[in-house]
């Protein structure tokens, strides 16, 4: 695969926008933290990215399979953000849906396996991933 490139830009007073090929995000603080909340923050955005690669290779490995009947697909994630530090110390993600549980395991496990950005960080901190 060939690398990966996404820029930033200032955005107002305390955002900016990521142009990632033809789409944007724009993300900045919480007013709470001196910004004007007109999007998620990075850490935010992150967890979004690792859910929505995650979700995209679960997509690809239910397609796959024709046999195989997945609806309803709901990830959820939670992140614990470390006590004595500005990151993140775990990274739970919860993945839900209409199927069966076994066959539903097997996917998730290849999802996981297959996800760059699980792969990634899981170098980094306690990263795992369950079905309910």
């Amino acid at each position: 695969m060939a690398d990966i490139t996404v820029t930033l830009r200032q955005h107002e007073t305390t955002g900016s926008i990521a142009t990632i090929r033809n789409h944007q995000l724009v993300m900045d603080r919480p007013e709470a933290k001196g910004g004007h909340n007109i999007g998620p923050m990075g850490g935010e955005a992150l967890l979004a990215s690792l859910g929505g690669c995650f979700m995209s290779n679960l997509r690809a490995a239910i397609a796959a399979r024709d046999e195989v009947i997945v609806n309803d697909i709901a990830l959820s994630i939670t992140a614990t953000v470390a006590p004595d530090s500005a990151r993140f110390s775990a990274i739970h993600l919860q993945v839900a849906a209409d199927a069966d549980t076994s066959q539903l395991q097997k996917l998730v496990t290849i999802a996981d396996r297959s996800c760059i950005a699980a792969n990634t960080l899981r170098s980094a901190l306690d990263l795992t991933v369950a079905v309910s």
